[in-house]
């Protein structure tokens, strides 16, 4: 059978990247990278003195571990007014705020309600006290703050106070209130009146249908850990070893998107520089031993079973720690590599596979190919669901099943648990070590397929039913499409797709109306 990685026409640098991206040989991308992106890449000091930490016996006794993320900082608002009586008028609007009590009352629900909502999150929120006002003035410098989120619970005020509250480059959630306490008067006019300005078209910038919530907090939940996850992506700093990519000739443009729509910070390490690193690695018997010893460990995990040689995985948790060494020293937990296969294995005598596996099973984004097509969509989702993701290649979707398959997929695909592995040479090479993760039948997962415009992703719900052992990319699992079969084949555009386990179908698309991309739900 025809080795479908075998792309030599398109990029002797890598097993899926396209010359117009990755496509130079080593000399020449090389000399390239040297004289054209040394301005994009990290400081020489940084790269130096990440050198000399791997050179030196300190790193054998040091843990590196991903940064943290950012809290979500959240500014509740409760948007209130006590209607004074008028003679022989219509003086008292909707809303069951009537005396100083009703708002106190309130006050403490909310407050409640959100002590709650944060406690019960599994990502960082950060809840600032609570402001009760009703007029413009204040509102409009409230809006100012220090956030990222703006709540508005908007009982009974007026429509310019909740307009002041609104600035289009926050994020901006509205709170009614049907039955879960008092009713507000913006439960009936959210829509006609601030949404639509009574009009039929929407008129309220920053806001859309979808940033309206009605009595749930597990509604208001899964808004702001999509939120989260949009935040951590926006402004991501990315290490490129190889520089940033993108897959085909849809993907030349890849990277300046993910810099103009997700302000990522895409930072180039040459492969001269990497080598070099490696070496000194290499030379820290210290460091040798351990990562020798971790492997040892590894290797006698239950589920673990190893069909290559010992070296290459002694080999690849030494070039683990040249990786984690690199980005910790530019201060992120995301990472790339662009030639992962032929240029970097007479580098570091294993292959990029494990490592990337490792990477990932330890918290960190880490991805290969460096393919800035689907690499935004993994570090959100990451993000979003709290756990590692799979950047893998599609097949043709077929009786509503589709095979994903890549050699660098995590164990720890529920964020704490391994799955069983088998450590397998990478296939188109026959070389090096790479894990064949079987992962867990029946498990619901979310896929992702990003189109090379950034114009629109789709994505549906799935379930592993299989793990075969075809001739494939080692990681390999069968998932059931929970959807429409046909059209995911007729809308399917770019290349790569990334999957996660659980379902984050609604917190992506709901992420993604924030920077204006489209989002295709099939399931």
């Amino acid at each position: 059978m025809s080795n479908d990685h075998d792309h030599s026409h398109l990029s002797p640098c890598n097993c899926c990247m396209s010359r117009a991206s990755c496509g130079l040989n080593r000399r020449e991308f090389m000399g390239t990278t040297s004289a054209s992106l040394a301005g994009l890449g990290l400081a020489a000091g940084v790269l130096a003195s990440t050198s000399d930490l791997l050179a030196s016996k300190a790193i054998g006794d040091t843990e590196l571990k991903p940064t943290d993320p950012k809290p979500l900082r959240v500014q509740p608002v409760l948007a209130v007014t006590l209607p004074k009586p008028k003679k022989q008028a219509s003086w008292r609007g909707w809303g069951a705020f009537h005396t100083q009590k009703d708002i106190d009352q309130e006050q403490q629900r909310i407050k409640k309600e959100l002590n709650k909502l944060a406690a019960d999150s599994e990502f960082p929120l950060e809840i600032l006290p609570l402001v009760t006002l009703n007029d413009a003035t204040t509102a409009a410098k409230v809006s100012k703050g220090d956030h990222d989120v703006m709540l508005i619970y908007a009982a009974n005020t007026g429509l310019g106070v909740l307009e002041k509250l609104t600035v289009p480059s926050k994020w901006t959630i509205m709170f009614v209130r049907h039955k879960s306490g008092p009713v507000y008067l913006w439960y009936e006019i959210a829509h006609n009146r601030y949404l639509r300005k009574m009009v039929d078209e929407y008129g309220q910038q920053g806001m859309g249908h979808q940033d309206v919530i009605v009595d749930s907090m597990d509604q208001m939940q899964w808004r702001l850990r999509a939120l989260y996850g949009l935040k951590n992506t926006m402004g991501k700093k990315v290490v490129c070893v190889g520089g940033p990519a993108g897959w085909g000739t849809g993907g030349r443009t890849a990277p300046e998107k993910a810099k103009n729509i997700f302000n990522m910070d895409l930072q180039t390490v040459t492969y001269e520089q990497l080598a070099e690193m490696i070496k000194k690695a290499k030379q820290n018997k210290t460091l040798v031993k351990r990562c020798n010893h971790e492997a040892g460990q590894y290797l006698k995990q239950q589920g673990i079973s190893l069909d290559t040689d010992k070296q290459f995985v002694e080999k690849a948790f030494l070039l683990n720690e040249v990786f984690k060494t690199l980005i910790s020293q530019a201060q992120t937990d995301a990472f790339t590599i662009c030639g992962c296969m032929a240029t970097v294995m007479p580098i570091s005598e294993t292959t990029a596979c494990l490592p990337l596996t490792l990477m990932n099973d330890s918290g960190y984004n880490a991805y290969c190919e460096s393919d800035f097509v689907v690499i935004p969509s993994g570090v959100m989702l990451h993000y979003i669901s709290g756990k590692p993701v799979f950047l893998n290649d599609p097949t043709y979707p077929h009786d509503n099943v589709v095979t994903l398959a890549h050699c660098t997929a995590p164990r720890k695909m529920d964020g704490k648990n391994y799955e069983p592995a088998k450590i397998l040479t990478h296939y188109e090479s026959d070389y090096g070590a790479a894990p064949k993760v079987d992962m867990k039948l029946g498990q619901e997962v979310t896929v992702i397929n990003p189109d090379f415009s950034f114009k629109r992703w789709l994505g549906f719900e799935g379930e592993i039913i299989d793990n075969p052992f075809l001739d494939i990319c080692r990681s390999q699992s069968d998932v059931q499409i929970k959807g429409d079969c046909d059209k995911l084949v007729a809308e399917t555009k770019g290349f790569h797709w990334m999957l996660c386990y659980g379902n984050y179908l609604k917190e992506i698309g709901y992420a993604l109306k924030k920077v204006n991309i489209d989002w295709m739900n099939l399931s």
